[in-house]
């Protein structure tokens, strides 16, 4: 029987398309969501992001565990414009779901006397039980096709580098599974720039870097290390979902006023750090 059954095993395995079992391999195996098999591919993409902040309101999170954007480019003519096509992860886990500690958390945080008192309860139980922290977590509001890149603008330290529209995911038991600082339909559009931002009042000018280019042997990876994206010119709407269907209308308000929310352009911020590679398609196919 045991004999059948690894048999069984074996031939599932070959049954597999090549393509579910084959992997990049050694310096190209962090590319192994890029959609190779996308036919206007040029470059394959990796960028983690490893340090930075983010200030929305009166809250600041830093970013203290490394937030990937990965899957293709494609190069949207042949003269040296920038421009570039985001094509999404090969798994569509283009922008993977990364919670970032959120300083304080809810701790100290009394409940509104003007809730009902069934939500004062489960807010007082959900802290006394220790349910304090709270996670945030950035994902994309619109497909990866919604991404722009322009490497021209990043290496000549002018104009947008990197433009997408994104929410942010407040993780809390007490906030419940849907509660969000923008939306799909009301986004944060953050629109980064390595060279000096241009914020409304009171935000003062930031700058960033356009990081070191290097090169592996061959140039099938380019990397650019330490290149600073920063933003401070973009919105913040106010929270949603938050507390479930039953008490969003209280929740959400709550939240606003903890994180300090809507917020208009001028008082919020943005900084990535990242180490960016790009690699030939056809290197990393040919490294399965």
């Amino acid at each position: 029987m045991r004999k059948l059954f690894l048999a069984m095993v074996v031939l599932g395995a070959l049954a597999l398309p090549s393509s579910a079992l084959a992997a990049p391999t050694g310096e190209f195996a962090k590319f192994a969501k890029c959609p190779v098999s996308n036919a206007t591919i040029d470059a394959c993409f990796y960028s983690a992001s490893t340090s930075g902040e983010v200030t929305t309101g009166a809250k600041t999170v830093p970013i203290v565990n490394s937030q990937i954007l990965q899957g293709g480019l494609d190069y949207l003519d042949e003269s040296f414009t920038g421009r570039l096509a985001f094509l999404a992860a090969s798994d569509g886990n283009t922008l993977p779901k990364t919670p970032q500690p959120v300083p304080g958390g809810l701790l100290g945080v009394t409940a509104p006397s003007w809730w009902p008192s069934i939500l004062r309860d489960l807010f007082n139980e959900t802290i006394n039980n220790g349910f304090t922290g709270v996670t945030a977590t950035v994902e994309l509001a619109a497909p990866a096709s919604s991404i722009k890149l322009n490497n021209l603008a990043a290496l000549i330290q002018s104009g947008t580098a990197l433009e997408m529209p994104v929410k942010i995911k407040l993780g809390n038991p007490f906030l419940g599974s849907s509660c969000y600082i923008g939306s799909n339909s009301n986004p944060i559009v953050w629109k980064f720039t390595t060279g000096t931002t241009s914020p409304p009042a009171p935000n003062k000018p930031i700058t960033g870097s356009p990081g070191t280019l290097t090169a592996n042997e061959g140039t099938t990876i380019v990397r650019d290390t330490g290149a600073k994206l920063v933003d401070n010119s973009f919105a913040v709407p106010g929270a949603s979902g938050c507390g479930g269907f039953l008490f969003s209308w209280a929740v959400d308000p709550f939240v606003n006023s903890i994180v300090g929310i809507p917020s208009p352009a001028g008082t919020n911020t943005a900084i990535l750090v990242n180490n960016i590679e790009y690699a030939d398609p056809a290197a990393v196919k040919a490294s399965e």
